[in-house]
C-alpha cells in the first residue's frame, strides 16, 4: 500500500475520500471492505457457518436462475456501486439482478451500477439484529425489491419488501421468490443444512 493509500485510510476529519476505483485497487492488495460516501468500512471473514449458508442459497438460486437465463447472480466481493461523488459501494452476501437490467453474457469487470432486484444478507456472529435491519432498510432505500436477512442463530429469515411489514419465516417454512423470482422456492431446512 502506498503512502497516499494509507493516508486515504486515515480516520481524521479532513481525510481524503476514496472512490470506487480506489476500493478496487485496495481489494487487489488484500484490503476488504465497502465504501459509504467515500469512507472505507473494512469487513472481516464471517466463519464456516456463514459461508455454508451462502453456498446453500447460491446453489438453490443458481439452479433456478441460470437455466432460465433470468439474470445475474453474484456472491460477496462483487460490490454494487450505489452512489457517486462521494462513492458508495456496498457488498451484499448474494445479489440477483434481472436480465432486463443485466442481460445474460454481459461482462462487468468492476462494480455493477445496477441496483439488484434481490439481496441476501446473512447475519454474521458479530452483527446485531439492528445492524442487519439497517442494511435491509438501506437496500430498500436504493430500490431493491426483495431482501432476505438470514439469521443463523435462530434459523430464521426476515423478509423485507417495499411498503410492506417485515415478515419472518422459521422452522419448516419455505422461502419463495415472490414477484422478483416467481416460482423459486427453498425450504429453510436446505438453507441451514451443514
Amino acid at each position: 500500500m502506498t503512502i497516499t493509500e494509507k493516508s486515504k485510510l486515515s480516520t481524521s476529519a479532513d481525510q481524503e475520500l476514496l472512490t470506487a476505483d480506489d476500493l478496487l485497487r485496495l481489494h487487489s492488495k488484500g484490503v476488504r471492505g465497502e465504501l459509504v460516501r467515500g469512507v472505507l468500512h473494512e469487513t472481516m471473514t464471517c466463519g464456516h457457518e456463514h459461508g455454508t449458508i451462502v453456498v446453500n442459497l447460491v446453489l438453490a438460486l443458481a439452479n433456478f436462475v441460470k437455466p432460465r437465463r433470468l439474470g445475474s447472480l453474484v456472491a460477496s466481493d462483487s460490490g454494487v456501486w450505489l452512489e457517486k461523488d462521494p462513492d458508495t459501494v456496498r457488498e451484499p452476501d448474494i445479489a440477483f439482478t434481472s436480465a432486463e437490467k443485466i442481460p445474460p453474457g454481459t461482462r462487468i469487470p468492476g462494480y455493477s451500477e445496477e441496483v439488484p432486484d434481490l439481496v441476501v444478507e446473512v447475519k454474521s456472529p458479530s452483527d446485531s439484529r439492528r445492524y442487519v435491519a439497517g442494511r435491509a432498510e438501506m437496500w430498500l432505500s436504493h430500490g431493491v425489491g426483495l431482501i432476505w436477512v438470514v439469521h443463523p442463530d435462530t434459523r430464521s429469515i426476515d423478509i423485507y419488501r417495499p411498503s410492506c411489514a417485515v415478515s419472518i419465516i422459521t422452522g419448516d417454512d419455505t422461502l419463495d421468490g415472490a414477484d422478483v423470482l416467481p416460482g423459486f422456492t427453498c425450504t429453510l431446512t436446505n438453507i441451514f443444512e451443514t
